[in-house]
């Protein structure tokens, strides 16, 4: 079953420069395309594949250990928790760490609650196992204003006010329980004319990121990083929301006392993937490696 389509593969292993016999971090392994890149690319290499999504690992990963037996191991967590997990597989350095933060497409489909053209339970989280809250809990008990600031600044909704006074006026009729209870509630208040982007799509994006802790998690994986990267190692992130793309680079900017950065101008897709690939519009990649 394909799992999603990956993205900058040849940007990636341009930057990851895979060394005959290293070690590689995918921190995000999901369809575990990158990790077969890496793998092609130098077929000494050994890789290790962290997913918090255990539907991933399931999915993806036996094809690999049958084709590449004895380089591909996983590690089913969040990469918040590397330096544990290195630990408890007496991995002090590894040669390269690979991190691509965006949600898959199968992910987006089979999640419940990710995507608005779904009728699905307001859930958005990724690994249920792992995680309390949900999407659900917050349209139902954060207040208008928590609302209307959380839309605002992880989805930079211009019209998150609103979109939280109507949530809270609906709530108190019945709860908001599926994606098609918060869609409804969100097509009342933005205009339809917005391009080709879904009026709910910001909000979707603002409460998956809270619910998940995207941005906590990156911050906690980044700042790991360097600890298990041998000298010239390779770190190497691809980022598909603003926020996310930022923390990247200012923790690169932060450290170049131990890093040189590769990426003086964030890579992008080229025109002829994004048309195979249009996931790839919005992808930006930074590199950087161990001094």
């Amino acid at each position: 079953m394909k799992y999603h389509k990956p993205v900058l593969m040849k940007e990636v292993i341009e930057f990851l420069q895979p060394r005959p016999g290293g070690v590689y971090i995918d921190a995000t392994f999901g369809g575990g395309g990158h990790t077969r890149a890496i793998l092609q690319a130098e077929p000494t290499c050994r890789v290790i594949a962290f997913d918090w999504d255990k539907d991933a690992l399931e999915l993806n990963m036996p094809p690999l250990e049958a084709e590449f037996p004895g380089r591909v191991q996983s590690v089913w967590a969040n990469f918040a928790q590397l330096a544990h997990h290195l630990k408890k597989l007496k991995i002090a350095a590894v040669d390269g760490i690979l991190a691509d933060f965006g949600t898959s497409q199968y992910q987006i489909v089979h999640k419940e609650g990710l995507s608005f053209a779904v009728d699905t339970p307001l859930d958005m989280r990724m690994a249920p196992s792992h995680q309390h809250i949900t999407a659900r809990m917050l349209v139902n008990d954060l207040s208008e204003k928590e609302l209307s600031a959380l839309f605002w600044t992880y989805g930079q909704e211009r019209y998150g006010r609103p979109i939280a006074r109507a949530i809270v006026a609906a709530r108190e009729k019945r709860a908001i329980l599926t994606t098609s209870d918060l869609v409804t509630i969100v097509l009342s208040c933005v205009p339809r004319s917005r391009g080709k982007l879904h009026p709910a799509t910001r909000i979707f994006q603002a409460l998956r990121i809270v619910v998940n802790k995207e941005l906590d998690n990156i911050k906690a994986f980044l700042s790991q990083t360097l600890m298990h990267l041998k000298s010239e190692g390779r770190l190497v992130c691809i980022s598909f929301h603003s926020l996310e793309d930022t923390l990247v680079k200012q923790f690169m900017r932060e450290h170049k006392d131990m890093l040189t950065i590769l990426t003086p101008k964030v890579v992008i897709a080229a025109q002829n993937e994004i048309a195979d690939n249009p996931s790839a519009r919005s992808a930006r990649l930074r590199a950087a490696a161990k001094i």
